[in-house]
């Protein structure tokens, strides 16, 4: 029995399957009736969208109150918000300058988190910057994170590094980059996907990958981002990090929070739109960070 299958407590079905895959994740990806040359009909969409584009910043919609922040914060530092959004909530409005994307618009998922396209940048954009549509930047640190990204050379890439107990410390398998706020590139995004050590779930399971490689991987964490950690740590590639404690006081979210009321799922169809606002309140977030201007 698979861990998603533990988690589910139930028979996986075509739907859960493809649940799955809108959460970007390779354990069911054969059993979806989605093919490679369907995703990639989808990244030339995207390309399209984002010809000219230099900078662009995802910003991915669970809540529109919120990711209406993101992008004023985005655009306040210079770069393009990317505006995708989860199918179950839709597309918000948008601000003058920003590019809304319906990554979904072809492929009808039932639902697709922020790490779909960030498998795929690599066919779309000269780069990507992206962030938690739970997590707010104060102004100074958002302004330095974007210098970094601005620094980026084509073939590396920053993401966040986790904060890790000393059971980490003993678990090289166990550990992984997050994609809490960072940014890839082109050649970056080519390399991980040659190599079936990109963003998404279960990376052993990556269609890359040999039947060897898929055995030997399997013993590695399946959640996003232990491929890159993988391709960086044992694949040459290029990573820089930006610790989680630097972001952490304008990270929402539920993780180690005692107190959080959660309303969906905690598996493949979990729906975060369900619950941001239900424990968090914008405008109290936004003071907390100095970001009432955003609002």
């Amino acid at each position: 029995m698979t861990r998603t299958q533990k988690i589910a407590h139930a028979p996986m079905t075509l739907e859960d399957f493809r649940f799955s895959l809108g959460n970007g994740n390779w354990e069911y990806f054969a059993r979806t009736g989605v093919s490679l040359d369907d995703i990639y009909a989808s990244t030339a969409d995207w390309a399209a969208a984002l010809e000219g584009v230099d900078r662009p910043w995802l910003c991915w919609n669970v809540n529109p109150d919120w990711n209406l922040v993101q992008q004023r914060m985005v655009k306040s530092v210079g770069w393009t918000p990317v505006v995708g959004f989860d199918p179950r909530v839709g597309p918000p409005p948008v601000e003058p300058g920003s590019i809304l994307i319906d990554f979904n618009a072809r492929l009808k998922l039932p639902t697709m988190w922020m790490p779909f396209p960030m498998e795929f940048v690599h066919r779309f954009a000269p780069r990507m910057a992206f962030w938690h549509a739970d997590l707010l930047i104060p102004e100074q640190k958002m302004r330095r994170i974007a210098v970094m990204f601005e620094a980026l050379p084509d073939g590396h890439v920053i993401a966040a590094k986790p904060d890790t107990g000393i059971r980490d410390v003993f678990n090289a398998k166990g550990r992984r980059y997050w994609d809490l706020v960072g940014c890839t590139t082109r050649a970056a995004s080519q390399d991980a996907f040659d190599k079936g050590a990109g963003w998404w779930m279960s990376f052993a399971n990556h269609p890359s990958n040999s039947p060897e490689q898929r055995k030997r991987r399997a013993a590695y964490f399946w959640d996003t981002g232990t491929g890159i950690h993988y391709w960086h740590k044992q694949l040459g590639g290029q990573v820089s990090t930006i610790p989680e404690a630097y972001v952490k006081d304008g990270h929402f979210t539920g993780i180690g929070q005692k107190q959080y009321h959660r309303v969906s799922p905690r598996n493949h169809k979990r729906d975060l739109t369900r619950e941001l606002s239900l424990n968090y309140h914008l405008v109290d977030c936004c003071r907390q960070l100095g970001l009432e201007e955003y609002l």
